[in-house]
């Protein structure tokens, strides 16, 4: 009968209600937990007896070893009175001699017979010394069996400190004093009793009595104690001064330890006090093993029975988890053939389906019971199909095995069809015989649809690379092979990475050590790569000239992880040669602006050149006609005649430096950049210019501040800049009819930094009107100028000469309140180590 079909009984009144409860309780537990409590009983009831068992062995012991101690304390104390006894005999018979001594009635040889008689008749008395009060021995006796060294000697009568104390403690009390026990590494300890004289009334000496502890523990304590116990003599520190004291032996505390110290008992000994203990410690004579042999054989028992329940209590318990471990992994397994997306089906030998799980259910719409049982041709084939399907289901069952599986389409309950991947394996049984096929079925209509929107977007993205006009290339660093290339790139350089590598090379896009060569074996190959450049994936731009093939390239690179991890770069190579021969000629163009630009400007300033020219030319007239008439005078020495000749030459090379100024400013060249003298540059501009200036009545103060570094450029624009500045603020000056004490142009030259850059600015400042916001934002426009007759590219012209030395042109006007009196050009160029490394 099972435990859950026990028959009720009826509850009686007379029951116990504790009884009730607990049957109660009992029949509200699970029978899993009756069983297990039921197992815990038993083992419960053995612990509990051996429980016990060890207290009532406990108890016994405790009673035992308490008897033990209280025999032992009235036998001490027994030892000790005796003891006692004996010391207060000695004390009594050495006070009677004491007592003689001080009425004269024993002198020196009396005390020696009396001492001596005392001595050999009780053992523990060493030796006895008279000594008179100014501490000096009058007399000494000790036993002829007594060794020298164990006894005190003269010296340390007279001169040991303890001694002196006992003297003067004898001396002041006058009553017997013991003192604590002496003892030295030479000599055994000693117990010492000094006895005042008195000698009528005063104090005569006392008598020092040595007394052997050794002798005192052995004469004074009974022999049947003795044999008992290990007795012993202790001082007040616990050291041992006589008998032998017992030591715990190994094995006894290996094998129970609280056995190993023996019952033990002290206690002082009077008339001496705490200085001096007797102590006892009890033999044990075994560990009670054998007298306790009936407890360790229940004890064994008790244990064997323990382990035995325990044993059998855990492979029930081992059966119970297997049966729980078997239910969940049922469960388990249940659950998740119930949650998988992919269909289950198991088919027997003969093709006959003999299990589907829930997922192949929902994707066939055909229920459990509607496909169980079911042999082919089976409801979800198409009927287009059945012949096909019927082939390949009987290759299945013969063995033959697709390793990527096989696909097919799979017709719903509701006639609509799907694309479905299928994958067979044998279904072995616990006994490993084959007992018919497992098939896992998975939906691919949705990955078949993408696989063709990702092929259909790869040909577009190819389609689109291959047909760029620039050559793309991909290559892992490290490694000569070739990730991928476009068409462009096959043509230029064929399939190879030698195309990439020379792009690579010639571009200086990878850093300068990234080629070095190590000679270690664990160093990486990508070791001395920039990480910022890696991390951030900065690309670079360079333009190189392939010779091979006769173009400009501008080359642009980027750091990517490919699709499969590794580190590689991306070079893209565009087709520049048409922009560059455009630059070219936009700069031979520049060139012949540049030049047409000094002619306009020279022809402006013909009249103003006449003007200068005419005055030497002039001068050397006026000196030749001068010169002639005063020779055909007569009157010409030869000091005025060299007087004039130089003056005249003078006015002749001042011509001819006028000339020179003007054909180096308007000849035509190449641009040459090179160090220059910024000083230089501004004289010759300020000798030039100040022709024109004269023409309009304008002043010209400049101002070059010392020591300037110097400049990479070329000196001609930058001097056909200042004198294109300077006419400008003359006919401003002239155009506004300025009175003559406001036309005035100043040019400065001072260093400054401008965003963290070295420059040279240049300023030319005049008092014109200034101009207006209109002409402010179209000032250096092409074709755009403010004067009437102007052609607007001198302005636009000096911005692009300025840009190309790698500096920049501003133009603001000068106010006084709202009065603008004046305009200031300013522009700045960087000196020789700045320029160099901008470009």
């Amino acid at each position: 009968m099972n435990s859950t079909e026990r028959p009720a009984t009826p509850s009686s009144p007379h029951r116990p209600r504790l009884v009730q409860m607990w049957q109660n309780w009992w029949r509200g537990l699970s029978p899993s937990r009756q069983d297990r409590y039921a197992a815990i009983a038993p083992l419960v009831a053995v612990v509990m007896f051996f429980i016990a068992i060890v207290a009532a062995f406990w108890y016994l012991r405790s009673e035992e070893l308490e008897r033990e101690r209280e025999a032992m304390r009235r036998d001490v104390e027994y030892a000790q009175q005796r003891i006692r006894l004996r010391l207060s005999e000695r004390q009594e018979q050495l006070m009677r001699l004491a007592r003689d001594v001080g009425n004269q009635d024993v002198d020196k040889n009396g005390f020696n017979d009396r001492a001596d008689t005392l001595i050999s008749q009780y053992a523990e008395l060493q030796a006895l010394t008279w000594i008179d009060p100014g501490r000096q021995v009058r007399a000494t006796q000790f036993g002829p069996s007594v060794a020298a060294e164990n006894l005190l000697t003269i010296d340390e009568v007279i001169q040991k400190k303890e001694l002196l104390e006992l003297f003067e403690m004898a001396r002041d009390l006058q009553q017997p004093v013991f003192s604590q026990p002496l003892a030295t590494t030479e000599t055994a300890p000693m117990l010492l009793l000094e006895v005042p004289i008195s000698q009528k009334g005063r104090f005569g000496g006392v008598l020092l009595a040595e007394f052997s502890i050794e002798n005192l523990l052995r004469y004074g304590t009974p022999t049947e104690i003795l044999a008992r116990y290990a007795v012993t003599m202790q001082d007040g520190k616990g050291t041992t001064l006589a008998g032998t004291p017992l030591t715990p032996r190994v094995a006894a505390q290996r094998l129970l330890p609280w056995r190993a110290q023996p019952n033990e008992f002290d206690m002082p000994v009077a008339p001496v006090g705490n200085s001096l203990k007797l102590r006892a410690q009890g033999y044990h004579t075994s560990l009670g093993l054998v007298s306790n042999g009936l407890f360790w054989l229940v004890g064994v028992l008790s244990f064997m029975t323990a382990w035995l329940l325990v044993a059998t209590w855990r492979h029930t318990r081992k059966r119970i988890r297997a049966q729980e471990a078997l239910q969940g992994e049922t469960n388990f397994r249940r659950a998740m053939e119930n949650s998988v997306l992919t269909g289950m089906r198991a088919l027997d030998l003969q093709g006959r389906i003999s299990y589907v799980n829930a997922a192949f259910c929902q994707m066939t719409g055909w229920s459990e019971e509607e496909l169980v049982g079911k042999l082919p041709p089976y409801p979800y084939w198409p009927e287009g199909d059945q012949s096909t399907y019927h082939d390949m289901l009987i290759d299945e069952m013969s063995g033959k095995v697709f390793p990527g599986g096989f696909q097919m389409r799979v017709k719903r309950k509701n006639g609509s069809m799907f694309e479905a991947r299928l994958y067979v394996s044998p279904l072995i049984d616990g006994h490993g015989r084959q007992t018919g096929w497992m098939t896992s079925m998975t939906d691919i209509t949705e990955p078949n649809r993408i696989r063709e929107q990702l092929s259909a977007s790869y040909e577009r993205f190819t389609i689109v690379l291959e047909a760029l006009d620039a050559s793309v290339s991909v290559a892992p660093l490290g490694s000569a092979e070739l990730l991928f290339a476009n068409k462009l790139y096959r043509q230029w350089f064929g399939s190879q990475t030698v195309g990439h590598l020379q792009l690579v090379a010639q571009a200086g896009v990878l850093p300068s050590n990234s080629n070095a060569s190590t000679s270690m074996d664990d160093e990486d190959g990508l070791m001395g790569l920039p990480s910022d450049e890696i991390t951030t994936a900065v690309s670079g731009n360079a333009e190189i000239y392939i010779a091979e093939l006769g173009k400009w390239l501008e080359v642009r690179s980027r750091y990517l992880n490919w699709v499969d991890g590794r580190l590689a770069q991306m070079v893209i190579a565009t087709d520049i040669t048409p922009r560059r021969h455009a630059e070219e000629q936009s700069a031979r163009q520049a060139e012949k602006a540049a030049t047409v630009s000094r002619l306009v400007t020279m022809g402006e300033m013909a009249s103003s050149v006449a003007h200068e020219l005419n005055q030497p030319l002039s001068a050397i007239s006026n000196y030749c006609s001068g010169m002639i008439t005063r020779v055909k005078n007569g009157s010409l020495s030869e000091e005025a005649l060299l007087g004039a000749l130089e003056k005249t030459a003078h006015q002749a090379q001042r011509a001819g430096q006028v000339i020179h100024r003007i054909r180096s400013f308007v000849k035509r060249s190449e641009p040459n950049r090179s160090l220059a003298d910024v000083s230089d540059i501004v004289s010759e501009a300020v000798e030039l210019g100040s022709i024109e200036l004269k023409r309009h009545n304008v002043r010209l103060s400049h101002h070059v501040a010392a020591r300037l570094p110097k400049v990479n450029v070329d000196s001609i624009l930058i001097e056909q800049v200042l004198i294109n500045l300077m006419k400008n603020g003359a006919e401003s000056i002239a155009n506004a009819e300025r009175p003559a004490h406001q036309r005035m142009v100043e040019l400065r030259v001072v260093p400054r930094k401008i965003d963290a850059t070295d420059v040279i600015e240049f300023s030319v400042q005049d008092t014109g009107r200034g101009l207006s916001p209109e002409a402010l934002e179209r000032l250096f426009q092409a074709f755009f100028s403010t004067k009437s007759e102007g052609m607007g590219i001198g302005l636009n012209l000096c911005r692009s000469i300025v840009e190309s030395h790698h500096g920049r042109m501003q133009a603001e006007n000068l106010y006084n309140g709202p009065e603008v009196t004046g305009c200031n050009f300013s522009f700045w160029i960087p000196v020789a180590s700045q320029a160099e490394s901008a470009e």
